[in-house]
């Protein structure tokens, strides 16, 4: 299927996000000198701004592609949770599945940027799980969107920040299984072994590595035993491991791949994790076969390290390297 076909279809699909969400803020401005207070930097600013990160980023890269997205989390009764609401506003996003709880700050990650380099991250944030009025209030919320709306997929999102507590993954999952809907998962630690018989499972190499009684590399032999043993724990459809610079492995438990990164200018890899499954949750939508899946949520994974910062993947920009590099998928990443 041609690319502009993918992205007609994309454009008819409702999909809702689940999980932690957060605001990314960005102080940026230059070092010129040592502090005469202790030897650290000073920074001399020049820019503040806020953007949607977490799962709403994930959001953000859906919405890029032209898809409808709900949002539905939980997050803090306070000023940046207010500031929160303000954004997903402007980003023209529905509010009526985000919660705000007093007993939760919301998750803020600022970071400190100088010469397009990461000096200083400071997180403000709660870890743990949502307490059962905050699991009720978000289910009612998630049990009213499904009931309102033809949603073809339920991406879950879970950066262990505590929305996807067992309660919520279980009860999401089990309502996704009732409804016919597809499911798709962005995994953390903490919860790793609790989506099972999902359609997408995305965790990265390392977070494999982390629940294997042996030791991997980024080769398609041992990666194939991993997704062996994760099979017998989880029952899911299809892996997609992240491999870093090596790029991303694809199973469905009959044949596999490793679809290789493109060489790139890379400047900033956060992110990257959010715009993978983005493109893969929408293409597993569509009537596409494995491989096509691999290569263009990889493409576009590498296409939003080549900036600074948690940004969206460009439309037509995927579109133009798709086309540009659409033979390479062709020839080299047979099954």
């Amino acid at each position: 299927m041609r690319i502009e076909q993918i992205i007609e279809h994309i454009g008819k699909l409702k999909v809702a996000v689940i999980g932690d969400v957060m605001i990314d803020r960005y102080i940026e401005g230059s070092i010129n000198r040592i502090s005469p207070e202790a030897p650290v930097p000073v920074l001399n600013f020049e820019h503040e701004e806020s953007r949607l990160g977490g799962a709403a980023n994930v959001a953000l890269n859906l919405q890029a592609l032209g898809a409808e997205v709900f949002i539905c989390s939980v997050i803090g009764a306070d000023d940046q949770g207010d500031e929160f609401i303000n954004i997903l506003k402007r980003r023209r996003f529905s509010t009526s599945c985000i919660v705000q709880s007093t007993d939760r700050q919301t998750t803020v990650k600022t970071r400190v940027i100088a010469a397009n380099q990461h000096v200083l991250r400071v997180d403000r944030e709660d870890k743990d799980d949502l307490n059962n009025t905050e699991q009720s209030k978000l289910m009612t919320a998630i049990d009213t969107l499904i009931k309102n709306n033809e949603i073809d997929i339920i991406l879950l999102q879970d950066y262990n920040k505590g929305v996807l507590s067992n309660y919520v993954i279980k009860h999401t999952l089990d309502l996704a299984t009732k409804n016919n809907i597809l499911t798709a998962v962005d995994p953390k630690k903490r919860n790793f072994l609790a989506f099972k018989n999902v359609n997408l499972f995305k965790p990265n190499l390392n977070e494999v590595q982390d629940q294997l009684p042996f030791e991997i590399r980024p080769n398609i032999e041992d990666l194939d035993r991993a997704d062996a043993f994760l099979r017998t724990k989880l029952d899911h459809n299809i892996s997609l491991i992240t491999l870093s610079e090596y790029g991303v492995y694809l199973s469905d438990g009959k044949n596999s791949i490793i679809c290789p990164t493109q060489v790139r200018s890379i400047l900033d890899v956060c992110g990257a994790g959010d715009t993978v499954i983005s493109v893969a949750s929408l293409v597993l939508c569509i009537e596409s076969d494995l491989k096509q899946l691999g290569f263009l949520a990889n493409l576009a994974g590498g296409q939003v390290c080549e900036k600074v910062g948690v940004v969206p993947i460009d439309k037509n920009l995927l579109i133009e390297e798709y086309n540009s590099n659409e033979k390479l998928y062709l020839t080299k990443n047979e099954m």
